[in-house]
């Protein structure tokens, strides 16, 4: 089960200026290096674009099992 501050948290409605705010704000370093590593090790383990195609599509069958289950 989701948890409640979890939902309400995506379920949220942001207000545009709010919005506007965060799409303009810099992303920290720390966070654009933490990305950028993340990218490396996918593009790594999954070197081909075949690879990553069939790591998205599984992982996508993956969600919505799980969705499923937890919405029944």
């Amino acid at each position: 089960m989701i948890p409640p501050a979890v939902v309400a948290a995506v379920s949220r409605v942001v207000d545009p200026d709010e919005l506007r705010v965060a799409l303009e704000s810099p992303i920290p370093a720390e966070e654009r290096q933490q990305v950028l590593e993340l990218v490396r090790w996918f593009t790594t383990r999954y070197a081909s674009g075949e690879a990553r195609l069939a790591y998205v599509r599984q992982a996508a069958a993956r969600w919505q099992r799980a969705r499923t289950t937890h919405t029944s």
